[in-house]
């Protein structure tokens, strides 16, 4: 049985955009779930590392003697990518299934795990990246809920003005291309049109198609130039 929640981060880049206004000296710059996918990896071995030191089983700080106690043999933390974006996930062994209201008190404990308890270590310790520095957040406080699956996210219009952003000479990899791509459409205040862009790049098939939708949404070197207008006098 898994259960899945919302995962976010302050980025602190090695070289600050300090025009960005969504940028801060001290809380660097905030990433969701989407953002994080370029660095799944990096996240992924800093919770395995950190979780190592207690055997990864949260219950066993649950002291209440209940049915849910009777029934969860473990739960471990970890991360996964659900729902095009990398996600919080709890991995629960159970002897037999838990009823709705047992469900609800074992996700009330593993939020306060999450915000008073293994969570609040967690991110506080940084976690490095070819780019920065990371502080990834299992709880927050508006919007965490722990669920067994995700909604669909809908897609918006697609009338908008795109940021330049340049591929030669930079890191080839697709996940760091969506994310610099996410992060230009987010400082320019179309943040929905990053989560679009980010579903659409990870149901598709191949490098080539990634590049062409991440150059839909911000201007690169293989992005469309735009189609001349005829004068009327060319027509025939």
């Amino acid at each position: 049985m898994k259960f899945y929640s919302p995962l976010t981060a302050d980025f602190f880049p090695n070289e600050p955009d300090w025009e960005n206004e969504f940028y801060n000296e001290y809380e660097g710059c905030p990433l969701d779930g989407h953002d994080l996918l370029q660095y799944a990896d990096a996240v992924d071995e800093a919770v395995k590392k950190d979780i190592a030191d207690f055997n990864g089983d949260l219950m066993q700080y649950y002291h209440e003697d209940d049915s849910v106690r009777s029934k969860v043999v473990s739960a471990v933390p970890s991360v996964e990518i659900c729902g095009n974006k990398l996600c919080g996930c709890l991995t629960v062994e159970l002897k037999e299934p838990l009823l709705d209201d047992e469900q609800t008190v074992l996700c009330n404990y593993i939020s306060g795990q999450y915000s008073d308890g293994w969570g609040e270590g967690f991110e506080q310790r940084d976690i490095r990246v070819d780019d920065g520095m990371l502080a990834v957040h299992f709880w927050q406080e508006d919007g965490f809920k722990m669920t067994l699956s995700f909604e669909k996210i809908p897609k918006p219009e697609k009338n908008f003005l795109r940021p330049k952003m340049q591929l030669i000479g930079q890191d080839g990899n697709i996940f760091a291309i969506m994310g610099r791509a996410s992060r230009l459409l987010k400082s320019s205040g179309q943040g929905d049109k990053a989560k679009e862009m980010r579903d659409r790049v990870m149901s598709c098939d191949s490098y080539q198609k990634a590049l062409s939708i991440v150059s839909e949404y911000v201007e690169t070197e293989l992005s469309p130039s735009p189609t001349p207008k005829r004068d009327r006098g060319d027509a025939r």
